[in-house]
């Protein structure tokens, strides 16, 4: 088994999301959020490349050394998916290697509201799932598919840069295209997904204003999409597609974003009680109320407007942070870093006001770890073999 092996079996045991490999510092591992040296091995400048070439193609060694860059994701049998994001920096090389099970979790597992499942069975209509990089994101579109996929029949078509959860197909036929390998790219996938029949068509991650004007496009043509985004939440998540048009076509599309928004899911990771994280989820569904802001662009008044609706399924981040407080699961502070006002949420935990979050114990997304307890060795025991790199 080479080294690079090794560190990838070590994630799947230790439930680690992502592997940190750079020159001059040591690789690091991190474990519920939080990044933990492998030992205290500082890398070799020619380290991180040698250790990529152990598992993946020359073919990709050349793509990396001629472009500067290379994502892709490789498969471990019996262990699950790695997406690697290599890249050239300061006349080397580092990479970013990020675990993906091949297990789905259920929504209960990943403690995410009601709602979600609700909103994955709607014939059409766009729902966009938002949060910073590493918030789960990914991992609550996969649950969201599965739970389609084993409740109603259809065709799922996902469009992704890489993939990342695969699906078996149950009552639904579940196809995947990856960019690079299964297209050409992803302007060429999209273009060519309406011929294809689905009635579920998954975006990666929209990222430009192609990507949302088909994302419009199909949830206008009776299709349901489903798509990330990059935002802190529903009022960012507007902000931010309405900065991917210019100024004399925003009319329009905010009056089709009106009219085909579903629901904003955007979360944050928060730490646990017993230190592993667990999803403070806000929801913005789009009423009567937030549909005529849409309209207008006037988004100032979103977050009034999730406080005061009385929709099934509807909260923000504090009514979701304070739920998490009363039930044990998180501590005061510790909501409160993640709240976006603060002021808000300590309003709610001292005066016990909910809303429509409720929330039960939460389950962890991942056990706690306890390092030099199972049969894996402890993290100072792990030596990386580059010394011929």
């Amino acid at each position: 088994m080479s080294t690079m092996e090794k560190i990838l079996r070590l994630m799947s045991e230790k439930k680690a999301s992502d592997v940190y490999l750079s020159a001059r510092a040591p690789a690091l591992i991190k474990i519920n959020g939080i990044c933990i040296p492998i030992n205290n091995q500082e890398l070799p400048v020619e380290a991180p490349l040698a250790l990529l070439s152990e598992v993946v193609k020359p073919e990709a060694i050349e793509e990396l050394k001629q472009t500067g860059e290379l994502n892709m994701a490789i498969p471990m049998s019996g262990i699950g998916r790695f997406r690697i994001s290599a890249m050239r920096q300061r006349g080397s090389y580092a990479v970013v290697v990020r675990f993906i099970s091949y297990q789905i979790p259920s929504r209960n597992e990943l403690n995410l509201p009601a709602i979600v499942s609700e909103l994955v069975m709607e014939k059409r209509g766009l729902v966009l799932v938002v949060g910073a990089t590493g918030s789960g994101k990914s991992t609550t579109l996969a649950t969201m598919i599965e739970e389609r996929n084993e409740k109603l029949t259809g065709h799922i078509l996902t469009v992704e840069d890489p993939i990342e959860f695969q699906f078996r197909n149950k009552k639904s036929i579940v196809n995947q295209r990856e960019v690079g390998t299964d297209t050409s790219t992803l302007a060429t996938a999209l273009k060519n997904a309406l011929r294809q029949a689905p009635d579920v068509i998954l975006i990666g991650e929209i990222r430009d204003r192609e990507t949302m004007s088909a994302a419009l496009a199909y949830a206008q043509s009776g299709h349901l999409c489903l798509a990330t985004l990059h935002a802190n939440n529903s009022y960012h998540t507007l902000n931010r597609i309405l900065s991917f048009f210019p100024e004399e076509v925003r009319p329009s599309m905010l009056g089709e974003l009106a009219a085909s928004l579903k629901a904003v899911i955007s979360q944050r990771l928060v730490r646990t009680v017993d230190g592993t994280r667990v999803p403070a989820v806000e929801v913005m569904l789009n009423t009567k109320l937030i549909s005529d802001m849409i309209v207008k662009g006037d988004f100032g008044g979103v977050k009034e407007a999730m406080e005061k609706s009385m929709a099934e399924g509807s909260q923000t981040f504090e009514e979701a942070l304070a739920a998490l407080v009363r039930s044990g699961t998180i501590e005061r502070n510790e909501a409160l870093a993640y709240a976006d006002s603060p002021t808000n949420l300590m309003w709610r935990m001292d005066n016990d006001v909910s809303h429509a979050a409720t929330a039960v114990k939460a389950p962890a997304i991942t056990d706690v770890i306890l390092p030099g307890d199972d049969d894996m060795p402890s993290f100072t025991e792990i030596t990386l073999d580059v010394r011929t790199a």
